[in-house]
């Protein structure tokens, strides 16, 4: 087992992990570590393989975000896994405490979001706008608490700084986001936003592959049970 990450699953073609948070999954401006290279290097020293080592990127998270996520150690397997994603047999689920409360216990959110690549921000425009893509997340309220809401977002597109972004748009900023919540969140906060599941049949066996991951237990994600928050991913 790796010593730097908390693996979920492995074989030979595919390598499951916790993600830390904090850690680009790509190469960034930054220069700093990222996690392709680190899995990269992890996997060369623990199998002792001599050369370059593959590792396909299947989907994202945001470097301050933590939790599940899959690597491809074939290309066969991340073209195949790619492919779920595109056809939607690719099923994340996230855990996330916002300020507020949500309108209705559960609902849907659709937005048009529009990209600016160089401040690297995202921002809700109206439909039809050119370089606008729509983005859609089904929402459960799972709890309230001190003026925070527990909830579970099913992803049903994948773009960038979604989750982020749609529930600002509504008065209901993640905490701890300093980019979309600045204006309730205090700096040096952690947002609370955590891949919690992620789904997806296995591309050899077809088997369903299910990585699950719990945000860790501290504030504000301790306000409810860990028992409540598993409950809810499955």
């Amino acid at each position: 087992m790796s010593k730097r990450f908390e693996v979920l699953y492995e074989d030979n073609h595919l390598l499951g992990i916790v993600k830390p948070v904090n850690i680009p999954v790509q190469e960034d401006a930054t220069g700093d570590p990222d996690l392709l290279n680190l899995l990269k290097e992890d996997v060369k020293e623990r199998f002792n393989k001599p050369g370059n080592v593959y590792m396909g990127l299947v989907h994202r998270l945001d470097r301050p975000v933590g939790g599940a996520m899959i690597f491809a150690k074939t290309s066969k397997a991340a073209s195949r896994l790619s492919e779920c994603v595109r056809t939607h047999s690719f099923h994340k689920v996230y855990l996330t405490v916002v300020h507020g409360k949500l309108p209705a216990s559960h609902g849907r959110l659709t937005d048009t979001l529009l990209k600016d690549a160089k401040s690297n921000t995202v921002t809700v425009v109206r439909k039809g706008t050119p370089g606008g893509k729509e983005a859609i997340l089904d929402y459960t309220v799972l709890g309230s608490a001190e003026g925070y809401s527990l909830l579970k977002i099913d992803l049903l597109t994948g773009r960038s700084h979604q989750i982020r972004v749609q529930l600002s748009s509504i008065g209901c900023p993640l905490y701890g986001d300093q980019k979309y919540g600045a204006s309730v969140n205090r700096p040096g906060q952690q947002i609370a936003l955590w891949s919690a599941l992620v789904g997806f049949p296995h591309p050899v066996t077809k088997e369903e592959v299910e990585l699950i991951s719990l945000p860790p237990q501290t504030h504000p994600w301790d306000l409810w049970s860990k028992e409540l928050q598993k409950k809810a991913i499955r």
